[in-house]
């Protein structure tokens, strides 16, 4: 481990841009990917085992998703980067304390969000956009869900420190785990045991159960780098102060995709009825899959490209920025042709629903108009990031909900109805594409200056 500190610096500084981007974007493509098919197996299992109602019932559920992943990366990002730091700083005392205070904040967290949301579950489903016929789905699968979100918060949270602590394997295998295992008890719960959209929740906490073991046995052994040690749990001001500081960004982030959600979930409600809530849910998962890989390369980018911005390397960081944009680019025209010219396949992977399937074969093709462009603007908010920009990254990633999205959620749907709600997002796309490509234009012409 220590060799690869001492040198890594130095590849990154000197072998090939290509070589280097593939190094160390797979294994991210890989978790990235993994998690993305976490919650499409779910999806495949509901929508076969359980029906159409169903998948509208799931899709409902996506904002208190989207809340959970606000709180799990305002806990996990700020840890995983103050452990960097500190073992970057040969601090490995602070590192470890960040470890026990992980565990602590995480565990506070999740039975707060357990206790609120449970009380008031039905309430805070309606105003996401359930209905009496979808209701009782949604209650039913979330009921399990945050009864073991305690569970999902600390397993989440391990994940990014477990990365960070110099074992990004470990971590890659925690996450496939859980994956693997989702499908066969979906299988099992769903088909075999006839358990309903029950099941697959069950199905997903069990397997987070199982791959947070597998984490608590690596942090329980001495022969970790960072391992679990008496006197770290007690929560101290400065590391939770400094986690919560860096994981506001993606926290704040992950609020407003909250908020665009639920104004989708309810505009469909309104001009499509359930149905078209069940095909945005279909819709939503399909496409999430190709933006996760992009995401694993845009991972892949961020060390090589904050070290050549450093060291002023700036032909390199031109060069990894264009293996990354042309990455990007191919991941989502792949995703945008498949979505033209097979779209009816991939539906029919979520449900058999004749209804359902008309509905979100009009929906993905509608969404992914300007997809091709959406891995550029992707990959140019991470360059951002990457260069130490955190601000205009920042704006970049909200710009195209707050700015864009939002106001066309307020006023398409009112002139074109359920095909309005559909275009509000590739004309957000777009506008935020040539915004992207604007900024990003005047960032290169400064660095060549």
């Amino acid at each position: 481990m220590t060799d690869t500190r001492d040198t890594t610096p130095l590849v990154l500084g000197t072998e090939k841009i290509g070589k280097l981007l593939m190094q160390y974007a797979i294994p991210a493509i890989i978790a990235m990917t993994a998690s993305s098919l976490y919650n499409m197996v779910d999806s495949i299992f509901i929508g076969h085992g359980v029906g159409p109602l169903a998948i509208a019932g799931l899709a409902i559920t996506f904002p208190f998703m989207n809340l959970a992943a606000a709180f799990g990366s305002l806990v996990g990002v700020g840890a995983s980067t103050l452990v960097a730091i500190k073992l970057g700083q040969k601090d490995k005392e602070s590192a470890t304390h960040v470890l026990g205070n992980v565990v602590m904040l995480n565990g506070i967290i999740g039975l707060v969000f357990m206790t609120v949301a449970l009380l008031f579950l039905d309430p805070i489903l309606l105003f996401f956009g359930a209905s009496p016929d979808t209701l009782p789905y949604a209650r039913e699968y979330m009921q399990v869900i945050l009864a073991g979100n305690l569970v999902t918060h600390i397993y989440m949270g391990l994940n990014e420190v477990l990365r960070a602590s110099g074992y990004p394997q470990k971590a890659m295998a925690a996450t496939l785990t859980a994956v693997i295992v989702n499908c066969g008890l979906d299988a099992l719960f769903i088909m075999g045991f006839g358990w309903g959209i029950r099941g697959a929740a069950l199905a997903t906490i069990t397997a987070q159960i199982i791959a947070l073991g597998f984490e608590l046995h690596h942090f329980s052994r001495k022969k970790s780098f960072l391992h679990f040690q008496k006197g770290i749990f007690g929560l101290k001001r400065q590391i939770v102060g400094g986690m919560l500081a860096i994981g506001l960004s993606p926290f704040l982030m992950n609020l407003c995709a909250c908020f665009v959600v639920i104004l989708i979930n309810k505009s469909l409600k309104t001009y499509g009825g359930d149905l078209a809530i069940g095909a945005y849910g279909i819709v939503n998962r399909i496409v999430f899959l190709f933006i996760m890989i992009v995401m694993g390369f845009n991972q892949g980018m961020q060390p090589i490209a904050g070290y050549n911005f450093g060291a002023r390397l700036f032909d390199r960081l031109i060069q990894v920025l264009k293996y990354t944009v042309f990455c990007g680019v191919a991941v989502t025209t792949v995703g945008f042709l498949a979505g033209q010219i097979f779209p009816r396949s991939l539906i029919c992977l979520f449900t058999s629903d004749e209804t359902l399937t008309n509905i979100a074969v009009e929906g993905l093709r509608i969404v992914l108009i300007f997809f091709p462009v959406v891995g550029f603007q992707m990959v140019t908010s991470s360059f951002f990031q990457s260069i130490g920009m955190a601000k205009k990254a920042i704006f970049l990633s909200l710009t195209r909900q707050l700015l864009f999205l939002i106001p066309s959620l307020l006023v398409f749907p009112s002139i074109w109805g359920t095909v309005g709600v559909w275009m509000s997002m590739p004309v957000a796309d777009c506008i935020a594409t040539i915004v992207a490509a604007c900024m990003l234009r005047w960032q290169l012409k400064r660095l060549k200056a």
